[in-house]
């Protein structure tokens, strides 16, 4: 409990008063014995209202309230959070409420002052953005209560305990369901190269059409229908997508307002959805992080879930990338066949322990490295050099750049494909690549 301005109000005026008193008699000028008087009446005066103004303000309930929490939120986008406040006053009284937000948030309209009336209730809010994923926890919430009189106020907390989970942003991807596919991927940037030739399934038979050539028809059912009838071919569905994902200190390089390890998991959830959308199972592969994890792949929408629920409390460590271990691990628990994304940043001394690791996972899968290249590498490269500093910051950026160029040809000239982007960017390029080879029929 501290007193409120009003009460500072009048004890400075009271002193003030003394003062004035004070120096009359300093310099020999008597007042009036009715202003001591007067003073004194006015000093004991506040006192006692303030003890009984103080008493009064202890034997005050708190207002209970409630706070309606999302059970997710996402990763950087702002959110409501909306409370409602009970009270049994039988006056009107205006509170300040401040909510203990969990550390690795940012919020909005707090502390807010509400107006209690009698006989209702109060609904009021704030907004939160999430800097960090993982699960967090609301303990309580402090509101700051007013006097009868209004000569103090109470600090009071509350214990209001919640708890909310912050995934990725993936509402991009529930909003695409919204959409033709072929129109959310243009929306996103992603362009599908040509399809060459026919799709490795089966799928249906129908009559034959401009266009179909002599090889999908099927002379059985034309025989049989005398009719010319073609075969129809789709995509193969039943295939299989591990995301070897680097959790390791490469990974916690910053670009805008997300690390890289938050960029590669939106690209790994958004190739994701792609290709669950497509038939295909998904899986999951973590290295270098604190907690190794592992999905089996599975298909169907709902695996997309619990994509989610595994990946959304990941963070980067400061441990190194072990890439042998990565693929000796993978490799005893992925049997069949599959395609093997490997997310990561590329730098120059991961040359053979990186180049042993891929070429033994590629002897019964299909690799594909996902590197993510620092945007200010690009931005250091496209700025004109105008001094000694920024000649020697451009040659280090081109000495780098070449280096790790030297290291992705490398990789190509063994047959390992690589695929080099900004970290905003490699969703986008990791999907287009995906469709490209399974248009292709080389999945």
């Amino acid at each position: 409990m501290k007193p409120s301005r009003t009460l500072l109000g009048l004890l400075g005026t009271l002193l003030g008063l003394a003062l004035l008193l004070g120096s009359l008699k300093a310099l020999q000028i008597e007042p009036p014995t009715t202003l001591h008087a007067l003073w004194w009446g006015l000093l004991l005066s506040l006192t006692l209202v303030a003890g009984v103004d103080a008493v009064w303000l202890r034997g005050l309930p708190s207002p209970r309230l409630e706070r309606s929490l999302p059970g997710n939120l996402a990763l950087g986008r702002w959110g409501e959070i909306r409370m409602i406040a009970h009270h049994p006053y039988a006056r009107r009284i205006r509170i300040e409420v401040f909510d203990h937000v969990p550390s690795g948030m940012q919020w909005e309209h707090l502390p807010q002052r509400v107006e209690l009336r009698p006989g209702e209730q109060t609904q009021f809010g704030y907004r939160l953005q999430p800097l960090q994923r993982g699960h967090f926890r609301f303990e309580r919430c402090e509101i700051g209560v007013p006097s009868p009189l209004g000569l103090w106020r109470a600090r009071r907390y509350l214990e209001l305990i919640g708890e909310t989970r912050v995934y990725p942003d993936f509402a991009r991807l529930y909003g695409a369901q919204l959409m033709a596919v072929d129109d959310w991927l243009s929306q996103l940037g992603v362009r599908q190269r040509p399809r060459r030739g026919l799709g490795l399934e089966f799928h249906q038979l129908r009559e034959f059409r401009d266009g179909d050539t002599l090889r999908q028809v099927d002379w059985k059912a034309t025989a049989r229908k005398r009719t010319p009838i073609a075969r129809e071919y789709q995509d193969e569905r039943d295939q299989q997508i591990v995301f070897l994902l680097d959790c390791g200190r490469r990974m916690r390089s910053q670009d805008g307002d997300l690390a890289h390890f938050d960029h590669a998991l939106n690209a790994c959830l958004l190739l994701s959805y792609v290709a669950l959308r497509q038939g295909d199972a998904v899986g999951l592969s973590t290295f270098a992080g604190e907690h190794k994890r592992f999905l089996p792949p599975v298909k169907g929408p709902a695996q997309l879930s619990v994509l989610l629920n595994s990946v959304y409390d990941l963070s980067s460590s400061t441990r190194p990338a072990d890439f042998a271990a990565a693929a000796d691990e993978l490799l005893s628990r992925q049997r069949r066949r599959a395609l093997v994304v490997l997310v990561t940043n590329l730098r120059d001394e991961d040359d053979e322990s990186l180049l042993s690791a891929v070429k033994r996972l590629g002897r019964q899968h299909r690799v594909l490295v996902a590197s993510l290249r620092e945007e200010v590498l690009d931005n250091l490269r496209q700025t004109q050099v105008q001094g000694y500093e920024q000649a020697l910051a451009y040659c280090a950026t081109v000495d780098y750049l070449n280096a790790r160029g030297a290291l992705h040809e490398r990789l190509a000239a063994h047959g390992v494909p690589v695929l080099d982007a900004r970290p905003s960017q490699l969703g986008p390029e990791l999907v287009g690549r995906y469709l490209a080879w399974k248009k292709a029929g080389v999945l």
